[in-house]
């Protein structure tokens, strides 16, 4: 993926989550029943993207402060911590981790962060910063911005060249539950660069749309919902709606119809090819180059649903995607290979993430099952390794990385 992407993650004490340690592909399916810590998963991505665009007291607060992030259980734990393993555009990679806690009075506190990022061709001198406690520990820079322990450096340090891919990366993650209601609504315009969680600016979004980014939501859409020919943004005075064009039985020419006038499944189809598709009509710089989609089976057709696949691969090809779910319509597929799977189940208020048993990946592999059939018997769960207690120390989420 030319644009840079996420080849791993780690958390500790993150939400519902003790410890998981995931390798990422470009699309990637998080299966479990409800309440099993799929959403927590993918709100750690949020939480980095929101504590670098906006600030970390304003990410916690969106979450109900530390005390709603940082895992409850009866060890108490103090921090929560976060390790992203990247690759960059231009070929260079590394990992970026942080530690969050909370002073004597409270407030919280970046304990310890850290920045590596490594030269494409594995000769030459990696650019890093080490942090502790809002101060620098060491980095390879002759200077370095100045740093408070309780914002990420990486802001600081996203003005410097050595660094500013890591956060035009890192910053662009974003998590959508698209709701119906919100596409009804006519909506204010905006620049349309980036789609909202909600779905709030889609008018916006779409008309900023290439005439080739278009053409795809529309040919997909088709397949979604049969009759629909055309996707157009219509204005409404000071605001902007969606108008569909959809061949009516009996009718010589299409009727157009507004987005209140459309079904929850229909809208719900649009709002995830316009997250899956977003192009920032052009500017892929400012388009998020990891996406979550929250259950975007909800609301559509079986059969839809099947078709939805293709969709979500296409629009893989352009940035990472993670899918919740819980439907085996989506999952019926054998392009769906055993590593594009994360199985996620929650052992006693603990929600344990991690790849496909081994009989399970073999069922794949031989194209015995599809991954749909397999959740239909209940047969989709991690591997009972992950189960095993796993205590490693704090600092296992920096140093070097696994190459």
């Amino acid at each position: 993926m030319g644009a840079g992407s996420i080849r791993r993650i780690t958390l500790r004490n993150y939400k519902s989550i003790a410890y998981c340690r995931i390798d990422l592909h470009d699309l990637m399916f998080l299966v479990g029943r409800n309440g099993a810590g799929k959403s927590n998963f993918l709100d750690a991505f949020r939480f980095v993207s929101d504590a670098l665009r906006t600030s970390l007291d304003q990410a916690l607060r969106d979450r109900g402060g530390i005390r709603e992030v940082r895992r409850r259980s009866g060890g108490h734990p103090t921090h929560f911590a976060i390790r992203l393993e990247f690759q960059l555009p231009d070929g260079r990679y590394g990992y970026y981790a942080f530690s969050v806690g909370t002073t004597g009075t409270g407030a919280p506190q970046v304990a310890r962060e850290e920045c590596w990022v490594y030269p494409a061709q594995d000769f030459g001198e990696p650019d890093y910063f080490e942090i502790l406690a809002g101060e620098v520990k060491g980095n390879s820079l002759s200077a370095f911005p100045a740093v408070l322990p309780d914002r990420l450096a990486l802001v600081a340090a996203s003005g410097l060249p050595a660094f500013r891919p890591v956060f035009d990366l890192l910053s662009r993650m974003d998590v959508y539950n698209i709701n119906p209601e919100v596409l009804r609504a006519p909506q204010k315009p905006d620049l349309g660069g980036v789609m909202r969680h909600d779905g709030s600016n889609a008018a916006s979004v779409l008309h900023r749309f290439s005439a080739e980014t278009r053409e795809s939501v529309r040919t997909h859409l088709s397949r979604i919902v049969p009759g629909v020919s055309a996707v157009t943004v219509k204005p409404l005075g000071s605001y902007e709606t969606i108008e569909f064009s959809q061949i009516v039985q009996g009718q010589k020419h299409p009727w157009a119809f507004l987005a209140q006038q459309m079904s929850d499944g229909t809208l719900r189809a649009l709002g995830i090819l316009l997250a899956a598709f977003q192009d920032g009509a052009g500017s892929a710089a400012v388009s998020p180059r990891l996406i979550g989609l929250e259950e975007p089976e909800t609301a559509l057709h079986p059969a839809a649903v099947g078709i939805l696949l293709s969709a979500l691969q296409e629009g893989a090809r352009h940035r990472q995607i993670l899918v919740t779910c819980h439907s085996p319509d989506l999952l019926d597929s054998f392009d769906i290979v055993p590593n594009q799977m994360i199985a996620v189940e929650s052992k006693n208020g603990t929600s344990v993430l991690g790849p496909l048993d081994s009989a399970s990946i073999q069922t794949l592999r031989d194209h015995l099952l599809t991954p749909g059939e397999l959740l239909r018997q209940d047969q989709l769960a991690p591997d009972p390794e992950v189960f095993r207690e796993k205590s490693p120390v704090q600092e296992d989420l920096f140093g070097p990385m696994d190459i």
